[in-house]
């Protein structure tokens, strides 16, 4: 019976159609690369996904960011991304959580319910964190570098965390996961030496901020403000979302799809 996956079944067959509907998988951060992460996992016929953002769409995401629109401005991307997934496919079960993934915020998820974790946040601690309870979950795990202040999403590439260079986010965590005893992690990546960001505070957040009312996180609270550009974040979505898919076919999930 043709349905919206059918012509994805012609590609890869109804067993793996299955196997992508049996799957349960987590996307950690849907900003420029998590929400085209998510995006594609659920046109590829992912049966659950779990959304885990804090953050509400603001005006400045709607350069790069999928869920990111006029009319969303102001509500929690988790809530935004849910309603467009069962818009896409009404039969996936989405469950959302408005939580900034941290330490102190870990103990609120059992990752042996996941399939496989995508991480695309942009916090060291809690990327570190992450791939340590998935490691001890037994469950794979996909991470984004840096994308900010990038311009050649060609260069982007799939590689093992220690086969990394020139991308700063990568160097901290070659260094961090080596202290931990964490021996592999896949990771998408560039070589590409980041862009320094124009100073010019007329188009900065840093002295502009306009994150919707009762956004805990400010800009004017971080420490740096990247720039970035459309068609950038996406492409390292679309490639994690495609690495997950692959794997999951393959059968290196957690051993339940």
């Amino acid at each position: 019976m043709l349905n919206q996956f059918s012509r994805t079944e012609l590609l890869v067959g109804k067993d793996n159609m299955e196997r992508l509907s049996g799957a349960r998988v987590a996307v950690f951060g849907i900003g420029g690369v998590g929400g085209y992460a998510v995006e594609a996992l659920a046109r590829s016929g992912i049966g659950t996904l779990d959304l885990i953002d804090d953050d509400k769409v603001c005006l400045t995401n709607i350069n790069r960011q999928i869920y990111a629109t006029r009319k969303t401005v102001g509500k929690y991307k988790v809530d935004v991304a849910k309603e467009r997934i069962l818009e896409i496919n009404p039969d996936a079960a989405v469950n959302t959580y408005q939580t900034f993934y941290l330490p102190e915020t870990a103990d609120q998820f059992d990752f042996t319910q996941y399939d496989y974790v995508v991480d695309a946040i942009d916090t060291v601690t809690g990327k570190l964190t992450l791939v340590e309870e998935a490691q001890k979950a037994g469950v794979p795990i996909i991470s984004s570098m840096g994308a900010g202040n990038k311009m050649e999403p060609s260069l982007f590439e799939v590689a093992d965390i220690y086969d990394t260079s020139v991308c700063p986010l990568a160097k901290v965590m070659r260094r961090e996961l080596k202290k931990r005893g964490i021996s592999h992690l896949k990771v998408v990546y560039s070589k590409e030496k980041p862009l320094t960001p124009v100073e010019d505070m007329a188009v900065s957040c840093r002295t502009n901020c306009i994150c919707p009312p009762e956004t805990e996180r400010k800009c004017t609270q971080r420490r740096q403000i990247p720039g970035s550009i459309a068609f950038v974040p996406s492409v390292v979505g679309l490639i994690i979302a495609g690495e997950v898919v692959k794997d999951l076919m393959k059968g290196q999930g957690n051993g339940k799809v």
